[in-house]
């Protein structure tokens, strides 16, 4: 550094001027230096909020006569785009539980898997089945283990899971909270941003209608059916039965069944007969 370079007193903000450094170039500022220049910009890796996830929406349980009825839509959304319009959200996890789900759709898939892993590893390990009780606390478990990314905006699910209990001898219906937190449906379970739009109507077939455990397969279909096209009117995000008939299973003492194509056509010419 030549003479004419060294700054005088020691001042380290003279040196970075005079040295033409950018935090001290700029307009001249107090005491006769120049006030720093901003800070260089640099880029940064997108956050996990930047993230645009693939959504389902939306699902609903009912009780019937023998057992629980499951119906969902097939469209799964990332924003405001519609990515794919055959998603199945009713999905088995063993012979007598049926888990329906909403939100990321990822995430959900891995609890899926997940599940029906820790329920096969139990039966083969233990010779026996899982208990109801044993199968609920599993899925509260992976519900409490995913807040982190839940909070943070990314993986985030709400699961409405169907059982047959053989012991009581009737189909059960439990939902969740984002925390993990169950509780048991006494009618009926929803979930999925469509699912909001329609709480009130569920309610109202019961008042109306009578129980829905008290009523056919085809009765329930039928109302499942309407109350998803009504979820589809209200919220973009839900897919109807007019373009893509939606996916529907049911549990009940001869386990898992999926309803034929053939069946669902037949309940949706009865509702557009009135």
């Amino acid at each position: 550094m030549s003479g004419a370079d060294r700054p005088t007193g020691g001042d380290f903000l003279e040196l970075l001027r005079r040295q033409g450094h950018p935090l001290a170039m700029s307009a001249t500022g107090q005491r006769g230096y120049e006030a720093p220049a901003p800070l260089p910009h640099f880029p940064v890796a997108p956050s996990a909020s930047g993230v645009v996830e693939v959504h389902g929406t939306t699902v609903i349980a009912l009780k019937y006569a023998g057992g629980v009825l499951n119906v969902g839509d097939r469209r799964a959304t990332a924003a405001n785009a519609v990515m794919y319009d055959r998603a199945e959200k009713i999905l088995a996890v063993d012979d007598s539980t049926l888990l329906a789900i909403s939100g990321a759709y990822a995430k959900a898939l891995e609890v899926v898997r997940y599940l029906r892993h820790a329920f096969n590893y139990y039966r083969r390990t233990q010779l026996q089945e899982m208990s109801l009780e044993g199968k609920l606390s599993e899925v509260s478990r992976v519900i409490a283990q995913n807040i982190a990314s839940a909070m943070s905006g990314v993986g985030a699910f709400i699961p409405v899971l169907s059982v047959y209990d053989r012991d009581r001898g009737e189909g059960r219906i439990f939902f969740f909270d984002g925390l993990g937190a169950r509780f048991e449906s006494a009618e009926w379970g929803a979930a999925g941003s469509g699912s909001e739009r329609i709480r009130g109507a569920f309610d109202y077939v019961l008042k109306t209608k009578g129980p829905f455990g008290q009523r056919s397969l085809d009765e329930v279909l039928g109302e499942a059916l309407v109350l998803l096209d009504i979820a589809a009117e209200m919220d973009a995000a839900t897919g109807g039965y007019e373009k893509v008939l939606p996916s529907a299973r049911t549990v009940s003492a001869e386990g898992v069944e999926t309803l034929p194509e053939e069946r669902l056509r037949a309940a949706v010419e009865r509702i557009r007969r009135g």
